[in-house]
């Protein structure tokens, strides 16, 4: 079956911000010029009085002391109009960013700058020798956001991009999509964070990848937010679906190379956060159907099938004065395809009492553990400590060197000189066990990264 993943992490989202203009009443002056009326009649004389007033506010200016001005009705009622609103905005924002670094282990040299427990060796020496040097720029970000008042409310629109190529581009520099997306007041849609997933879980680590066992994805939907108050809110989303499948033992199996994945359901996603000065605590879930059908029909067999897969995240953020911890628990069946670094989310199963379906596909269960710590020193250093744990419980029927469990941990300490640049080392660990045949290989790496920001706006006023 093929796998459906967008992306990766966040980076720190903006923060509008509405500039209004005051504009005052200006009280009009005027001046009484007298003239001279000569001539008789009481008429003429009449009218050229009332006429000098107009005429003398039109001419020059009167010799002598202004005369103060007389109140109106107008300008006691109201001495100034209303705030201007808003117009449009649009912030341009992003970063260039140096990795470099080395590794002492090996991995998959697609993903020679991340560390990712599911791509290190399977068997001794899978990919040569230990030890390499690594240098890159893939996590440079260009992003684009807009804010625009309508009847409505604010219209908000993000495009971002970044340079870490995934899927058929693994390995290469090219630019990536990592949010489009679009919202209109409880309304959203397009691409972004997934509400199974808490992006403030993420740790502020120079590791592109980041910890192998938190909830992670970027996925088409439509979302609804039928409450917030502050960072407080609830919310429910239709995902595009996705999800791959293990033969296992049975992958070269002539009468299963005819299987294909087909998804007839949105995934459903929902979370409920409450946040407080102290931090926050969310509940996140999913429930989603996976269908395979045979398409080979020239045999006896019909591996056709269905499964259901389902998943509960409970995370959050305490402050500890300036520090702060970010910690989740997730639990689930098929849900690797949300998970920042798993495998597969259905593995096969002996059923050899049916002839017709000899063999089924089972959701495998997985478990998820990820607790760090953000150490916020003064303006000028912060470090971060942490640990994360994964482990899927596969069936008997797969391969004895499947991905079974990761670890991954990392310690850091940045400096920042002046706001908008960050410079550092960080040391970082990982860990591959297999599922039965007990071999593991574990790499430890050390990454050297400056990271250079950039942001400017325009309109909004």
């Amino acid at each position: 079956m093929g796998t459906d993943r967008n992306g990766r992490k966040e980076e720190a989202a903006g923060v509008a911000r509405n500039r209004h203009e005051d504009k005052e009443d200006a009280v009009k002056r005027t001046r009484n010029t007298s003239g001279r009326c000569r001539g008789a009649g009481w008429l003429v004389v009449a009218s050229l009085t009332l006429a000098m007033p107009a005429l003398g506010r039109a001419g020059s200016e009167s010799v002598g002391p202004e005369p103060l001005p007389s109140p109106t009705p107008a300008a006691t009622a109201q001495d100034t109009t209303a705030p201007a609103e808003p117009g449009p905005r649009m912030d341009i924002y992003g970063a260039a960013m140096l990795d470099m670094g080395y590794q002492s282990g090996q991995n998959d040299p697609s993903w020679f700058d991340v560390v990712r427990p599911t791509k290190l060796p399977a068997y001794e020496n899978e990919y040569g020798e230990d030890g390499r040097y690594f240098a890159g720029v893939r996590q440079s970000r260009l992003g684009v956001k807009g804010y625009a008042p309508t009847k409505l409310g604010e219209l908000k629109t993000i495009f971002e991009f970044e340079l870490f190529g995934v899927g058929a581009d693994a390995g290469q520099t090219t630019f990536r999509l990592r949010h489009a997306w679009g919202e209109l007041g409880q309304i959203g849609a397009g691409q972004t964070w997934s509400p199974f997933m808490d992006p403030d879980v993420f740790p502020n680590s120079i590791e592109y990848w980041g910890p192998n066992a938190m909830v992670f994805f970027r996925n088409v939907q439509f979302r609804w937010t039928p409450w917030q108050d502050g960072d407080s809110n609830f919310m429910v989303a239709l995902e595009r679906p996705g999800a791959s499948g293990d033969r296992g033992r049975y992958d070269d199996a002539i009468p299963l190379q005819g299987i294909q994945a087909r998804f007839p359901l949105p995934d459903l996603s929902a979370h409920f956060r409450y946040a407080k000065g102290w931090g926050h605590v969310q509940v996140a879930g999913i429930v989603r159907r996976i269908q395979w059908d045979d398409l080979k029909t020239d045999d006896e067999f019909d591996f056709s099938g269905k499964a259901t897969g389902w998943g509960i995240n409970l995370s959050s953020n305490i402050k500890l004065q300036k520090h702060v911890a970010r910690l989740q628990l997730v639990y689930g069946e098929g849900i690797e395809n949300y998970m920042n670094d798993a495998t597969v989310d259905i593995g096969v199963v002996d059923n050899f009492q049916n002839p017709v379906t000899p063999l089924l596909g089972k959701t495998l269960p997985i478990l998820g553990i990820v607790a760090f710590l953000d150490l916020n020193w003064n303006e000028r250093w912060t470090s971060t400590v942490g640990y994360s744990y994964m482990d899927i419980d596969n069936t008997d029927a797969m391969d004895a060197a499947s991905f079974k469990t990761g670890q991954y941990a990392l310690a850091n300490v940045l400096y920042h000189p002046t706001p908008g640049l960050f410079l550092g080392p960080e040391v970082q660990w990982g860990k591959r066990e297999n599922f039965r045949d007990g071999f593991s290989s574990d790499d430890v790496r050390i990454q050297f990264s400056a990271k250079y920001n950039f942001s400017y706006s325009l309109g909004g006023k």
